[in-house]
């Protein structure tokens, strides 16, 4: 992070943790005035290294199934694969990535037997080649 000193980044640090502390607590915990911390902070988001303060979310219900959908497409780009899956609404995000797979497509259902369901539509889609489903058994490390 260019351009960020040793308090930019207890800032970051801080704001990681607890997005929603107050800034006067924020200031306290770094040693700086309100006025001062207000400002960095905004520099911060500014410079787009602050982009967006996220509520961290828990599974709300235990009924929920999470899983990843590995992709492997017959020919890359797709966009009309990316066009039926964001018509799902079980379909959370959508990652191209490289290598052997072609997209990762995070889903969360509210059963197995909705997870196959879904999975059987995503395996039917024109151009796709092959699908592989790993379920999220638990999320040990979760950052936004």
């Amino acid at each position: 992070m260019q351009g960020t000193d040793n308090i930019d980044r207890a800032i970051l640090s801080i704001l990681t943790k607890e997005a929603r502390i107050p800034m006067k607590s924020l200031a306290g915990r770094i040693g700086l005035s309100r006025s001062a911390t207000t400002e960095r902070v905004t520099r911060l988001e500014k410079a787009g290294i602050i982009r967006g303060y996220r509520a961290d979310i828990g599974q709300l219900d235990d009924g929920q199934i999470q899983a990843f959908l590995l992709v492997t497409l017959k020919r890359t780009p797709s966009i009309g694969v990316l066009d039926r899956l964001a018509g799902f609404p079980a379909v959370r995000r959508v990652s191209s990535v490289s290598g052997q797979l072609d997209l990762v497509v995070e889903v969360e259902v509210g059963s197995i037997n909705a997870l196959n369901e879904l999975r059987d539509e995503v395996a039917t889609l024109d151009n796709v080649e092959d699908l592989t489903t790993s379920i999220v058994l638990r999320r040990d490390i979760e950052r936004v």
